[in-house]
């Protein structure tokens, strides 16, 4: 597999990882400086993968964010 074609399957999921990488810590760090736990006994880390990865896939699956 050349790198080009690495490259074309990770951008596929581009929504999916930018929800991991970038709204997970941000959810988290939001959710710990305004003082709000996390639902369901998890971490906020924890609740913002999730929520992450869920708005990531909706987002792959729509093909647009909003």
């Amino acid at each position: 597999m050349s790198p080009t074609q690495i490259f074309e399957k990770l951008n596929e999921w581009g929504p999916v990882l930018f929800g991991i990488a970038f709204l997970a810590p941000l959810i988290d760090q939001s959710m710990q400086a305004a003082g709000i736990g996390a639902p369901l006994g998890v971490t906020t880390l924890q609740f913002g993968l999730g929520t992450g990865v869920a708005l990531g896939c909706v987002a792959k699956l729509r093909g647009r964010w909003i």
